[in-house]
């Protein structure tokens, strides 16, 4: 549940980067230091229950795939055949190892 939370925490502060217009906008520059600060600490707390290698990769997999998700919606950045397969590796990464995780 904390990775999780690191996640999102982490997915809304890297989305409003681009918002905080190089943090001369004080509501989402807010947004990307708080965003920021609270993924760290739900990441130390995910830190408790399981290796750090592993939390890491998913977190940073998970996350890119979401950011890029959230680009493509909000920003219309263009996603070709390259970026999709990628995207699908990362995906597909991040499941062998929550799985492996949770079997060993």
């Amino acid at each position: 549940m904390w990775l999780a939370l690191a996640i999102v925490a982490e997915v809304i502060a890297t989305s409003s980067l681009k918002a905080s217009a190089a943090f001369t906008r004080p509501l989402p520059s807010l947004v990307v230091v708080a965003g920021y600060a609270a993924a760290f600490y739900c990441l130390s707390l995910a830190l408790r229950s399981m290796p750090v290698g592993i939390a890491y990769a998913i977190w940073s997999g998970v996350g890119i795939v979401l950011v890029t998700a959230i680009a493509w919606i909000v920003y219309g950045q263009k996603l070709d055949a390259f970026a999709l397969t990628g995207m699908a590796l990362i995906i597909a990464g991040a499941m062998i190892l929550n799985l492996r995780a949770a079997s060993g």
